[in-house]
């Protein structure tokens, strides 16, 4: 039997063709409810329907291409706007969420001791005074540096000192070790504050003052970079010796739980950005061959997790994509898997940022160091003048 096929319209053809070019389904919907045949339309309404039929189709064009607009500017922002520094890229973070700060106030202070809403207490018998902090905090952006006071981050440690088995048995001597370790820190001025094999809490240096704890450092997050640590970050340290790739930390888990309650003060305090909680092993540099590493205490095994924080082993290290630093084998090796990743990343986001640049990885990182050596003298000069 013979199955009758009736013309198909040209109008429908055409309007079947533009359908298939709306990607939005809620668009290309209401695109072919305004353009169905009715005798009505049909019969009185031609330059109607006309009318409604470019509107939609305006507006699908402007669906499809409002993305490739915002994309479009997106890739001109990465683009290098001088011929002497790299342009401000946003800045990888950590993954990891960080719960907000908890509520810490002050519950009693006297002349030896502070006790805090968390359970925490702080030991002030070693306190010593250095300076007033002061800093420059340098703009992602390429921007004039601001000087600051507040800490913008905090930099994990440990000890490197002689270590006695933890056991009941040795109390005598953990005791004895960790009275000359505070001794010593305190000569040092080492470390804002430390915290000993029994997880008790020594104050050091005060918060607003800085400590003699990161030596040459560089880190860099979302929207400042930070050249040489001790004036802009916070130094916490375990009474601890930094192992192997591979090996178990060490800590005990007092040292654990009063690091977390200590962070949860510090948090609240200071409102430090969740990607600032940094290890000595992360942000060490040494300038004069321009490698990473210079100290490796806690290039692996930080409990990030265990006291409330995000695993900041994960983030690009900004040693390398921001300042064009190498690293070495050794290095590498100490870091583990768990910073590998983070090696990783930035190496990517170098090399990306060179191709946006129109540049060989080795010619922008040139410019990167070239920017990290004037940051330095800026940093060493301001430095040099709030010295008394």
């Amino acid at each position: 039997m013979r199955v009758y096929e009736e013309p198909l319209d040209p109008d429908r053809q055409w309007t079947g063709r533009l359908a298939t070019c709306i990607r939005d389904p809620v668009t290309r919907l209401r695109f072919l409810k305004a353009v169905a045949p009715s005798p009505e339309r049909t019969r009185r309404r031609p330059l109607r329907r006309l009318f409604l039929i470019a509107v939609i189709v305006l507006a699908a064009a402007l669906a499809v291409l409002t993305p490739a607009v915002s994309i479009s500017r997106l890739r001109g922002s990465a683009i290098v706007r001088s011929t002497s520094a790299p342009a401000r890229q946003s800045v990888p973070t950590p993954t990891a969420e960080v719960p907000a700060a908890a509520d810490v106030w002050l519950v009693e202070k006297t002349a030896e001791s502070e006790t805090y809403s968390n359970g925490l207490r702080i030991d002030n018998h070693f306190l010593v005074d250095t300076h007033s902090r002061s800093f420059l905090a340098f703009p992602a952006d390429g921007g004039r540096p601001v000087r600051r006071a507040e800490p913008a981050g905090i930099v994990f440690h440990t000890t490197e000192s002689t270590q006695a088995p933890f056991e009941a048995s040795e109390n005598r001597v953990l005791k004895r070790i960790g009275e000359s370790l505070l001794e010593y820190v305190r000569r040092q001025q080492a470390y804002n504050f430390v915290l000993d094999r029994f997880g008790r809490v020594y104050r050091v240096v005060p918060e607003d003052e800085a400590a003699n704890h990161s030596g040459n450092s560089a880190w860099a997050d979302e929207n400042w970079f930070y050249i040489n640590l001790n004036e802009s970050f916070l130094g916490i340290s375990f009474e601890a010796a930094s192992p192997s790739a591979e090996q178990n930390t060490g800590i005990s888990p007092a040292q654990v739980r009063s690091a977390a309650m200590l962070i949860e003060m510090l948090r609240h305090r200071y409102r430090i950005p969740a990607s600032n909680y940094v290890t000595h092993a992360q942000v060490s540099v040494n300038p004069s061959n321009m490698q990473v590493g210079l100290h490796l205490d806690w290039a692996s095994g930080f409990p990030f997790e265990a006291i409330g924080l995000g695993d900041n082993y994960a983030a690009p290290l900004p040693a390398l994509w921001a300042y064009g630093f190498d690293y070495d084998s050794n290095f590498a090796r100490r870091a583990a898997t768990r910073m590998h990743a983070g090696i990783e990343d930035a190496e990517r986001i170098l090399i990306r940022r060179a191709a946006a640049a129109g540049l060989q990885p080795t010619e922008y990182k040139t410019r990167l160091r070239q920017r990290y050596r004037g940051m330095l003298a800026q940093a060493r000069l301001a430095q040099v003048r709030l010295t008394p």
